[in-house]
């Protein structure tokens, strides 16, 4: 009693906003839905903040790492490396990405040849469309790493380039080379070609996604 007394007003904004992401999720595609599953998950989170039993959580976590680090701080080891410099400087130099980082809007690789180098990014809300026809991959492995909030990442793949992908999302579908359709609610999913571990050129693609659709298909 006591609990629902002092928690309930808390409890009960937090489920009903979890039905509303739920039925937002199920009519993501119409314009309701979106708003309905947004409204919901911004109501869910601060309901969640709001309890108790989670601030307490956090204020414990706060007060044992600061008396962890000053215990080790305290009895830490300190030892003096011994560094070996080399007679001459080591040449470096600096690589444009192919994109940059953004939170809004979408971004598209060249639609002219355009030289390739490891794609590593993450944004917010929007689109990302990535073809790799139009540029020469290395011999080894070429990487496309991308941390996405809200949006669909699309990849194009030419028929000689060898694929694996690691996926991972809370709400969206994956779809692979038009055979592997599937509609996923906080799952990591992996494939990768028959030949991807004998044979190049190859990419490997990690993705990370709140809310989207992934497709990855031949060109």
């Amino acid at each position: 009693m006591k609990f629902l007394f002092f928690m309930g007003g808390m409890i009960i904004p937090a489920l009903f906003s979890a039905c509303m992401v739920y039925i937002g999720y199920k009519h993501f595609r119409q314009l309701w839905g979106k708003i309905l599953f947004w409204i919901g998950a911004i109501i869910f989170v601060f309901s969640v903040l709001n309890l108790l039993a989670v601030r307490f959580l956090l204020i414990a976590a706060i007060v044992w790492f600061v008396l962890e680090y000053w215990h080790r701080k305290k009895e830490a080891d300190y030892i003096q490396p011994t560094i070996e410099m080399k007679s001459a400087d080591e040449e470096v130099y600096e690589v444009a990405p192919l994109f940059d980082l953004r939170l809004f809007g979408t971004q598209k690789t060249s639609d002219h040849a355009y030289k390739w180098n490891d794609i590593n990014i993450h944004g917010g809300i929007g689109d990302r469309i990535i073809d790799l026809s139009n540029t020469v991959l290395p011999g080894d492995t070429a990487v496309i790493s991308i941390r996405h909030l809200s949006g669909n990442i699309e990849i194009l793949v030419p028929y000689e380039v060898e694929v694996c992908i690691h996926h991972s999302v809370v709400f969206g579908r994956f779809q692979v080379f038009g055979k592997r359709h599937r509609k996923l609610a906080n799952q990591t999913v992996t494939f990768k070609t028959e030949n991807y571990d004998q044979k190049g050129p190859r990419v490997k693609i990690v993705t990370s996604l709140f809310s989207g659709d992934i497709e990855v298909r031949r060109i």
